[in-house]
């Protein structure tokens, strides 16, 4: 699985490709360390903290949740990012096809 979850939230691991001709969600893959992770896409350029914002705001729509409500843990600046996602967990996991 590609989260964790926690009582009001959950912990995401996502991999990012910015610069994408779409922003979507392309399913959980598998790395080559067995790590799973949400496959995601954003047209957005990863120029100015641009394609983060893309991310949440893909993210907060997908889930059903205020964008204020996401946030990246960590990898600001890398394609694997960890993120936190405020609200029902099992909520946010049916939403996102978990």
């Amino acid at each position: 699985m590609p989260y964790r979850r926690h009582e009001h939230h959950i912990s995401l691991t996502v991999r990012l490709t910015p610069n994408g001709r779409r922003d979507g969600i392309d399913g959980v893959e598998t790395d080559a360390a067995g790590e799973r992770h949400l496959k995601m896409r954003v047209r957005a350029a990863p120029e100015k903290g641009l394609a983060n914002k893309a991310l949440i705001a893909l993210i907060a729509k997908s889930a059903g949740v205020a964008k204020s409500n996401v946030s990246i843990l960590s990898g600001d600046t890398q394609r694997k990012k960890i993120l936190r996602i405020e609200g029902d967990p099992e909520d946010i996991v049916k939403r996102l096809g978990l």
